[in-house]
């Protein structure tokens, strides 16, 4: 019986970890590369490959998400759309209030550490990303030492 009201304890402990606000928001920069899309309609995707990745830039609460191209020397080339946006907490969630010239909507975070982003827009639809890694295939490869 012990056991079993630790291991309760422990799970809770980790998912309220988890589902922080405050530690979801100090994960959110850096690029994304998505790897699913849920949709309650019954259209769920994965992806493979994908040819652009997210970068997310915040300072405190206020900066932009953009789509980037990366290349094969590491480095990555801009789109010209940056999407501002705004993280809040509101209820014990934090959220992304997106905006551009054209559009404005509202995505909840239901998971942000080191390695996995996860939001939900207000049509139901679960986004879930990697963190990218960047990779040169350019670089030098070691000498031979005679």
């Amino acid at each position: 019986m012990k056991k079993i009201l630790v291991s309760i304890l422990t799970v809770a402990f980790l998912s309220c970890a988890e589902n922080n606000p405050e530690e979801q928001l100090k994960n959110l920069n850096g690029y994304w590369e998505i790897k699913s899309v849920d949709s309650p309609y019954g259209n769920d995707r994965d992806y493979k490959f994908n040819e652009r990745v997210d970068y997310i830039e915040l300072t405190d609460t206020i900066g932009f998400r953009t789509k980037v191209l990366p290349r094969i020397d590491g480095t990555f080339v801009n789109s010209d759309t940056k999407e501002t946006v705004i993280a809040r907490i509101t209820n014990d969630s934090l959220r992304l209030n997106y905006s551009t010239p054209f559009d404005n909507w509202t995505e909840t975070v239901l998971k942000a550490d080191a390695n996995q982003l996860q939001v939900k827009n207000d049509r139901g639809m679960i986004y879930t990303y990697a963190k990218f890694e960047k990779v040169n295939y350019l670089r030098e490869s070691p000498r031979d030492i005679r």
